[in-house]
């Protein structure tokens, strides 16, 4: 019975191994025969696929170096493209955005500056003729603007350039700032000999942090190339906050200006003007005969502000002034600075031009004196005479340096004859 048992028990074991060993088999040859599964909807594919890889391998196992070489040129110059491509792209957004900025000016501005109103009656209309200031960018310069703090005073600040071939008007100019008692002044050194003398006489002085655009020019540069710096430099005063009274060298103090200004406009300036006609302006008639009865044109004339003495204001025009006229200058390097800071204060919009909406106030003649004034008018009056001017400035005559001692002689020393012995003009 116990062997009759152990038979079925065999049996019924033995299908399922053979069952077991069958499904192993079959197992094996279709995973010869289909390597990518027998059920696979794309052998195609897979076949292209297997293809490919076998022909990538081969083509880079013969590779030339030549053809290497070339396909490393085509990604080089496709990177560049694509440089160029992001370049422009960035370019028209900007353009995008400047021309969504222009739009509708007139009514933003408004609304900067304050609310739309209702004009009042006749002969009580007033426009604004004070821009606000900008607000103050630390960030620009923080050497120069830990400096300002300590000097300006009420954010107001006197600036000079130097270098070394001014030396002897830069110290006339700084001995009677200090005798005056004017406490807020700095000269900007553009070499380091300026730096060591201005240091060794206790004159607040700075110099810019290396530029060669600038620095090429200041080391050699003369009157004009050196004057044509300032337009560069001043930028960061205003950007910082301040107010700048600009001056050359060949000036002489006798005043604190600070206490003779107006601070009403962007630009305040002095002039190049002898007389109240070429100094505030006037109707000039021009006669053109062959034209009959309309021979006679109304022209407007006014001498040109002087460049070597104004007072600017940290405003939105007069950062564009500065900017406009550094642009100038670095694409006409054979202009004159001077007769580009005009033209850009005085041309109007026009076909092709944007003038530049800048107030400006022209500084009293007789308290801001140019020497073509005081050598050809005032010398030679005895109630002009006795008038003391703000400052002198030597901008008509070459000889600066002798003319100044002389300013100094008369004015601060009282010696009446001081100015006797040179011409109205000059003998160059």
């Amino acid at each position: 019975m116990a062997i009759r048992r152990e038979k079925p028990q065999s049996f019924r074991g033995s299908p399922l191994l053979i069952a077991i060993v069958v499904g192993i088999l079959l197992g094996c040859v279709f995973a010869v025969l289909y390597p990518h599964g027998f059920f696979s909807s794309y052998p195609a594919i897979a076949t292209a696929r297997r293809t490919a890889e076998s022909d990538l391998q081969a083509a880079s196992s013969c590779e030339s170096p030549e053809r290497i070489r070339v396909l490393k040129s085509d990604i080089v110059s496709l990177t560049e493209s694509n440089a160029l491509l992001k370049k422009q792209a960035r370019e028209l957004n900007e353009k995008l955005q400047m021309a969504e900025q222009e739009k509708d000016h007139a009514q933003k501005q408004v609304l900067v500056l304050g609310k739309q109103q209702k004009a009042g009656p006749f002969g009580t209309v007033k426009s604004l003729r004070t821009n606000p200031a900008v607000l103050p960018d630390e960030s620009v310069n923080p050497r120069l603007s830990k400096l300002l703090k300590e000097i300006a005073v009420q954010n107001e600040v006197v600036v000079a350039l130097a270098n070394s071939n001014v030396k002897e008007m830069l110290e006339v100019w700084f001995t009677n700032i200090k005798r005056v008692g004017i406490p807020n002044y700095l000269v900007v050194a553009l070499d380091d000999h300026i730096v060591d003398f201005c240091k060794s006489n206790g004159v607040p002085v700075y110099k810019r942090d290396p530029d060669e655009g600038v620095d090429s020019i200041a080391r050699t540069g003369g009157n004009h190339a050196v004057s044509g710096l300032k337009f560069r430099v001043l930028r960061e005063f205003l950007q910082l906050g301040y107010s700048v009274l600009l001056s050359d060298i060949d000036i002489v103090f006798l005043q604190n200006p600070f206490h003779h200004l107006y601070r009403d406009c962007d630009v305040e300036s002095m002039t190049d003007g002898h007389d109240n006609m070429t100094a505030y302006g006037f109707n000039d008639v021009f006669d053109e005969p062959a034209m009959g009865w309309a021979r006679y044109a109304h022209t407007m004339r006014i001498w040109v502000y002087n460049s070597g003495f104004f007072y600017i204001r940290p405003t939105l025009p007069a950062i564009e002034l500065l900017d406009r006229v550094a642009g100038r200058l670095s694409r006409e390097p054979n202009s004159w600075d001077q007769a580009v800071f005009n033209e850009e204060l005085y041309f109007p919009s026009h076909p092709g031009y944007e003038g530049l909406h800048a107030a400006r106030r022209t500084m009293d003649y007789y308290m801001f004196m140019n020497s073509k004034v005081l050598f050809k008018t005032v010398r030679k009056d005895a109630k002009l005479k006795k008038l003391k001017p703000v400052i002198v400035h030597l901008n008509y005559h070459p000889d600066k340096f002798p003319r100044m001692k002389a300013v100094v002689e008369y004015y601060v020393n009282g010696k009446q004859d001081a100015l006797e012995p040179f011409p109205d003009g000059s003998d160059w």
